[in-house]
């Protein structure tokens, strides 16, 4: 049988970083497993300083990046999208990438969001983050969300953390 499609999206830093190995392992023995460089979705210079990259998403990078992803993927997925990596996802959900679930983490961008994916959704912030939505927008627009304790914005790059946000797929 062929196993489903899973897209992870990497943070602002892109490359192949040793933490996105936890995810893999995990989640290769049942899914087909496709990891996206959101740098190089967006056609973003990754040698320019974070600030600079983090410029570079919001003037044009972020709708670059969605549309390469829909030219991708035609096929129903699951998307596990980590910061930057989950609000191209959320995205790119909106404007026709068949997601039948998201996960992001770190995501706190999604707080500027008001328009909600037609799929099955989980958030993921660490306490810490000082970039977290309110309580309201989670309510507002009905996401479930998982807040982990006395974690900050990198809370994903932790091996323990990655079993239970896979634990969502699995």
């Amino acid at each position: 049988m062929k196993k489903p499609r899973l897209l992870l999206l990497s943070d602002l830093f892109g490359g192949n970083p040793e933490w996105i190995q936890n995810y893999i392992e995990i989640l290769e023995p049942k899914f087909d497993v496709q990891y996206y460089d959101v740098l190089k979705l967006a056609q973003i210079d990754s040698s320019s300083e974070e600030k600079e990259i983090h410029n570079q998403f919001l003037n044009g990078g972020i709708e670059k990046a969605v549309n390469s992803l829909l030219d991708f993927e035609k096929e129903e997925v699951a998307v596990l999208g980590f910061s930057i990596g989950g609000t191209i996802a959320w995205k790119a959900s909106l404007k026709g990438l068949k997601a039948t679930q998201l996960v992001a983490v770190s995501s706190t961008r999604l707080r500027f969001e008001n328009e909600v994916p037609n799929c099955k959704i989980k958030l993921y912030f660490g306490e810490k983050d000082s970039n977290i939505p309110k309580y309201e927008w989670f309510s507002e627009l009905g996401i479930s969300n998982l807040i982990f304790e006395n974690q900050d914005h990198l809370l994903y790059q932790e091996k323990e953390n990655a079993f239970l946000i896979c634990s969502n797929f699995l």
